[in-house]
């Protein structure tokens, strides 16, 4: 049955049962005859059909959250055996908000240089996509804000709080600064992430309570490409310190801090809540904890 709930919990993710398929490595036949056979077992419809998927039935919900822990304790049984056996070993995958890859970098050196048969997988994606592939068993963990957006019920281990600052060229009337405040940016040619990501959200609430409205006319989900923009000439944009000086570097570009108005976003780890933990994840949140008291 384990099988099953995989693929059950497959094609709610995906929606589709091509895609589904393609996910698992299977083909599609061999998809809906999994379900079928799972709908059999368990004496309930859980899937809508008609010429293709056409969402979950009441009682296909109900059986979502029950697949989602089924296998995520197996999951957590095998890990268990594993260690038992091999110690801390693995693979991991972290998803991470794009302006938080420099310290999932740190995080997963350090992680790796305690634990070295630990592997590691990390994709940049938003804040919602972490909850939802959290959700979905597609990640074990994940960098994201802690206090600006609602996260449910999730374990977090903070790491470091956002402080902003311009990024600009040298030559520009801003750079020679030792501190601007938000309003100063009022017609600025800025460059800045995509309204999906909460960075975004975040740096325009922070114009809005200065009481401007920021025209973005360059928009993208990569921070390379902001500041590409900027080493190109003719446009700004905002990072947090940390990220601006690493992507800077090398580069005829000034970094000018932006005045606080209020405490800066907190950033950390956030794990699914459960008891107990791999110890691979219990691993990763230990040195989580560690790095945030050191730095």
């Amino acid at each position: 049955m384990l099988t099953k709930l995989e693929m059950f919990i497959a094609l709610a993710r995906e929606q589709h049962f091509g895609r589904a398929a393609q996910s698992l490595g299977i083909t599609q036949p061999t998809l809906s005859t999994g379900i079928k056979q799972l709908e059999d077992q368990l004496g309930v419809q859980l899937v809508r059909r008609g010429s293709r998927y056409g969402g979950l039935t009441p009682e296909g919900q109900r059986a979502l959250h029950w697949a989602r822990q089924i296998v995520g304790d197996a999951r957590r049984l095998r890990e268990e055996m594993r260690f038992s056996r091999e110690g801390l070993a693995g693979h991991l995958r972290l998803a991470v908000i794009p302006t938080a890859l420099t310290w999932a970098s740190r995080l997963a050196a350090a992680f790796s240089a305690r634990h070295p048969n630990v592997n590691f997988t990390i994709l940049s994606r938003t804040s919602i996509e972490i909850l939802t592939m959290l959700e979905n068993l597609e990640i074990e963990a994940g960098l994201s804000y802690l206090d600006n957006e609602p996260l449910g019920r999730v374990t977090t281990a903070p790491l470091y709080r956002e402080v902003y600052t311009l990024v600009c060229a040298r030559d520009h009337p801003l750079a020679a600064c030792d501190v601007i405040d938000w309003g100063d940016l009022d017609g600025a040619n800025l460059c800045l992430l995509t309204p999906d990501m909460q960075n975004r959200r975040i740096i325009n609430r922070a114009f809005m309570e200065s009481g401007i409205e920021p025209a973005a006319r360059m928009e993208s989900n990569s921070t390379v490409v902001l500041v590409s923009h900027v080493a190109s000439g003719g446009w700004v944009t905002i990072l947090p310190e940390d990220m601006a000086n690493f992507l800077s570097a090398g580069h005829d570009i000034a970094i000018v801090p932006i005045r606080q108005t209020g405490e800066s976003p907190a950033v950390g780890l956030v794990a699914p809540y459960q008891e107990p933990y791999t110890p691979v994840l219990k691993a990763l949140l230990d040195e989580a904890r560690a790095m945030a008291v050191n730095r």
